[in-house]
């Protein structure tokens, strides 16, 4: 069992409320993402959930059990840092054994769960290696491990793929989520970086200045999101949003468009503007239109074999049954 539920939980810092009271479920066996700009709140978030921080009100259930005054090590959760902190004296065998050597488990234990997670992880012809014979992305693994042996009823997760270069942050995405697939276990994971939040999660919780602006899967907040901040925030790249009379049109105060919902042409449209930088990514093609009348820049993503230039003309064409509207207040209109 590995739920998670945080009932009127706030955290302030002296007089500073960087959380204010919030309410969240994370099932057993989800894949929670906290998602959000720097300073969003979303690792104060997971600290509190782990015990790292107090939190100045409110509660926190773990496995129905109250946590909120537990100590982080009894509360049977795990949790994997940006940084890896591994022993560099240490073997990777004794790195992932170490907490279980903290906690006096026999040894024929600790080397049946090192053993075992070690082959989760495709560690096992490195177990003898030390951490600077790795590569980063085994060394995040063996921080992995060292949390996996401990059995916990759900790992924590605080931007583990940031040190990381863009390849190899790929491929830890898959790995994690595949690693999540096999164990079954409660994971909240925390990043800045909405395409991990959308390729990982079962349920993305979206975080704007310590507030839950919307929970949803991945889909929901991409087809409906609840105001503009989660609509600018959730997609890459984000959604253009457009204000003045196109979305008074619409009876709206803003109206928004995803790149790939517009249509592109050089020879008519319902928008017209000039090509500004253009993106060529070999599969998708993305450009940057100035000069429309309705924003500052307005992205469209075409196929990968569209080859608009700096400087030319081209004509947009919205779906206008992908279009999103919203009030005054940045609400979403249903």
């Amino acid at each position: 069992m590995g739920q998670i539920v945080l009932n009127k939980v706030q955290k302030k810092f002296d007089d500073v409320e960087v959380i204010p009271p919030l309410d969240l479920t994370i099932e057993d066996g989800e894949f929670a993402v906290f998602v959000g700009p720097s300073g969003c709140g979303k690792s104060t978030l997971l600290r509190l959930i782990a015990g790292l921080e107090d939190v100045t009100s409110g509660s926190i259930q773990i496995n129905g059990r109250e946590s909120s005054d537990i100590p982080p090590a009894k509360r049977g959760l795990s949790m994997v840092f940006q940084s890896y902190a591994l022993y560099p004296h240490m073997s990777v065998r004794k790195n992932i054994a170490f907490p279980l050597r903290m906690a006096k488990l026999d040894k024929a234990e600790i080397k049946s769960r090192v053993e075992n997670a070690a082959a989760v992880l495709n560690l096992t012809d490195y177990l003898d290696r030390r951490p600077g014979q790795l590569s980063g992305g085994q060394r995040q693994r063996v921080a992995i491990g060292r949390a996996i042996v401990r059995e916990p009823s759900a790992f924590l997760f605080d931007e583990p793929l940031s040190n990381l270069d863009a390849a190899l942050r790929v491929g830890m995405r898959l790995e994690i989520s595949e690693l999540h697939k096999r164990l079954d276990t409660t994971m909240v994971y925390v990043t800045h970086d909405q395409v991990e939040a959308m390729t990982m999660a079962d349920k993305i919780v979206v975080l704007n200045a310590g507030v839950i602006e919307q929970v949803g899967s991945p889909l929901d907040l991409y087809h409906n999101p609840k105001n503009t901040f989660v609509a600018g925030f959730i997609g890459s790249p984000k959604m253009n949003l457009m204000t003045g009379e196109v979305a008074e049109k619409a009876g709206a105060q803003t109206l928004g468009v995803r790149p790939e919902h517009i249509a592109v042409s050089d020879s008519a449209g319902e928008w017209s503007g000039v090509v500004g930088v253009s993106e060529h990514l070999g599969s998708d093609s993305f450009f940057h239109i100035h000069e429309t009348g309705l924003a500052e820049t307005i992205t469209v993503r075409a196929d990968g074999e569209v080859n608009f230039k700096h400087g030319d003309q081209i004509f947009l064409t919205p779906r206008t049954d992908m279009m999103h509207k919203f009030d005054g207040g940045g609400n979403r209109i249903v």
